[in-house]
């Protein structure tokens, strides 16, 4: 009759979480009229965790992974739609930096330069702490910068659309006039 949903399978979960589903039922069965946060069961697990044996854990991480052999078996067989990311057009105008990226570039080489056996990753936690203890008198020139090309991203945005635009109803006109000129040899009799 009507088409049938296929739900995604479940993801499948860490040794760690399993040992917490069963720590949290065990805590039930034992303690019902017993309500504890979030926080305070979430250190309660993490220490137990840290506290039991390595072959008690070896259960939970064996239960770990028969449920992501499940999950992947699951995911061979699921058919459900994967969206796919929309193309961006070449001739669209990109985005421009924020002035947070404009810092970021300005101060990225001499950071690398200093230390150069940082991974892109520490030179870029580094120029964050930068930017965060920065003062807004000296971020200004940075702001200033972003917002004119804001500004001149406005405008080419502007003009794309129209142009994009144009293009469009340019296409149209032309496939109706096809049709017009098609239709009127139809009628003359001459096709």
């Amino acid at each position: 009759m009507g088409k049938e949903i296929q739900l995604r399978p479940k993801a499948n979960v860490s040794s760690y979480i399993h040992f917490l589903l069963n720590y949290r039922n065990k805590f039930k069965e034992q303690q019902p009229n017993t309500y504890l946060g979030f926080q305070e069961f979430s250190r309660k697990c993490s220490e137990k965790w840290r506290s039991i044996s390595k072959h008690e854990k070896a259960k939970y991480e064996a239960l770990a992974k028969l449920d992501k052999a499940r999950y992947q078996e699951e995911m061979m067989n699921y058919a459900g739609k994967r969206k796919k990311r929309r193309k961006r057009d070449p001739h669209a105008p990109r985005r421009p930096p924020s002035s947070f990226l404009l810092f970021c570039q300005e101060h990225y080489a001499p950071m690398k330069r200093e230390n150069p056996n940082w991974s892109v990753v520490q030179v870029a936690k580094a120029t964050g702490k930068m930017w965060s203890v920065t003062t807004d008198v000296e971020k200004q020139p940075y702001e200033q910068r972003a917002a004119v090309l804001r500004a001149k991203y406005q405008e080419e945005l502007k003009a794309y659309r129209q142009q994009r635009n144009g293009r469009k109803k340019s296409l149209v006109p032309a496939d109706n006039q096809c049709r017009g000129e098609a239709e009127s040899g139809k009628a003359d009799g001459s096709s």
